[in-house]
């Protein structure tokens, strides 16, 4: 008799939590793109096309963003005000992830202020974690996000500090990193200023 054996089932993180101070007055993350939802709308709904099962860390006092997330589908988690590193939100998110979905065995880590990530790429992260410990998409062989973790580092996510967010967990696991070659230059592009939303 053939044993069959489940899916993976991946848990996507959302992190949304940055204070965007190199954009200007204005919050990055809800600033309106051409067809109207904002940038982590628009990165939140490609994760949630590919991985309905989601949890978004915001910061305590967005409450703006909370809601559109909210309203998209999302798990919000509400990271405190004191958390104000990257590690801060991606432990947040980890810690969620292992109470809402317990039965996880892994995550797709992505970031809220890289909106042009097409979700049949972070389908196929998401895919490749049956395989392999980690799992990093790149273009032309330099190396983007989100990336997919198994669930067997999740005590290593919950443990970093600072603002380097997995990139530790990374440079520790090189050996264990499934390089993921696509055509998708959104894995390459975040926001950090109005120049980069430039076409």
């Amino acid at each position: 008799m053939t044993q069959v054996v489940p899916p993976p089932f991946i848990v996507g993180i959302l992190l949304a939590a940055g204070f965007s101070r190199r954009f200007g007055q204005q919050d990055k993350l809800l600033y309106p793109l051409a067809h109207g939802l904002s940038v982590a709308e628009t990165a939140g709904q490609a994760l949630l096309a590919a991985l309905p099962n989601a949890i978004a860390v915001v910061r305590q006092e967005n409450v703006a963003l909370q809601m559109h997330l909210a309203r998209l589908g999302y798990t919000v988690i509400r990271c405190e005000a004191g958390d104000i590193n990257m590690a801060d939100s991606l432990r947040a998110g980890v810690l969620a992830a292992q109470a809402n979905f317990p039965g996880a065995s892994g995550y797709v880590i992505a970031l809220a202020d890289m909106p042009f990530i097409r979700p049949d790429t972070i389908r196929e992260i998401a895919h490749q974690l049956k395989h392999a410990a980690i799992v990093q998409p790149t273009v032309n062989s330099q190396r983007g996000h989100p990336v997919g973790f198994s669930s067997r580092f999740s005590n290593e996510l919950i443990a970093i500090q600072g603002d380097q967010g997995a990139r530790e967990v990374l440079q520790a696991h090189q050996n264990e990193v499934l390089l993921l070659p696509c055509q998708d230059d959104g894995i390459l592009r975040d926001i950090d200023t109005l120049a980069d939303l430039a076409d």
